[in-house]
């Protein structure tokens, strides 16, 4: 697990992300499954991402959890990077281009046969400044969290968490603001664990 070490701007992590685009992930291959996709929206100075809280949703599984902007494929939608692009703009009125897509990483689908058949596909954004968020209905609330907020020791860690009817003790990353736990942190830990195992990682 990548521990923090602080890192000036001139090495920004993310300068690692160039190798990401020639990345072939890994894809869920069940057909029966829902195609949907997440956006990992990057910026640097400091290196920070975008999460947000959904809102209190009746016969939402993910109600009120911490998460990355994202949804299910629209039949109108030709890929899953238009659906990326799509939800995180209705989400959070993030206008993403394919430009600064960074690249895929591995398609995930959820542990328990208690959550939505999906299969989730995870792409990187990399911005070149931090937009102005507008989130929508479906977003409680939204905001950056840097790096080193996230990889700081003691954040990582099993802690016992809630969902509709269930609690139970989850691997996560304890935020003031909650706990990031579930699909969405299967999708950051190996996401985090690139960023430090990269070729030209520095000590």
């Amino acid at each position: 697990m990548l521990r923090w070490r602080h890192v000036p701007a001139e090495l920004s992590l993310f300068d690692r992300l160039t190798d990401l685009a020639s990345y072939h992930p890994k894809a869920e291959a069940d057909p029966a499954r829902i195609p949907s996709a997440v956006s990992i929206i990057c910026v640097r100075d400091p290196d920070a991402l975008l999460l947000i809280r959904r809102s209190e949703r009746e016969g939402d599984p993910w109600s009120g959890q911490l998460g990355l902007p994202g949804g299910r494929k629209s039949p109108q939608d030709p890929d899953l990077l238009t659906t990326a692009i799509r939800e995180t703009q209705e989400e959070v009125g993030i206008e993403l281009r394919p430009s600064e897509l960074a690249g895929t990483l591995d398609d995930l689908v959820p542990s328990t046969v208690l959550l939505p058949r999906i299969k989730v596909r995870p792409f990187v954004f990399l911005l070149s400044a931090r937009p102005t968020l507008f989130p929508n209905i479906e977003v409680a609330s939204s905001w950056w969290v840097t790096l080193e907020e996230m990889l700081s020791p003691g954040v990582y860690g099993s802690y016992q968490v809630r969902g509709r009817d269930f609690a139970m003790s989850r691997p996560g990353y304890r935020l003031e603001e909650g706990v990031v736990w579930g699909m969405t942190e299967r999708i950051l830990t190996p996401f985090f664990e690139r960023l430090a195992h990269w070729p030209d990682a520095r000590p």
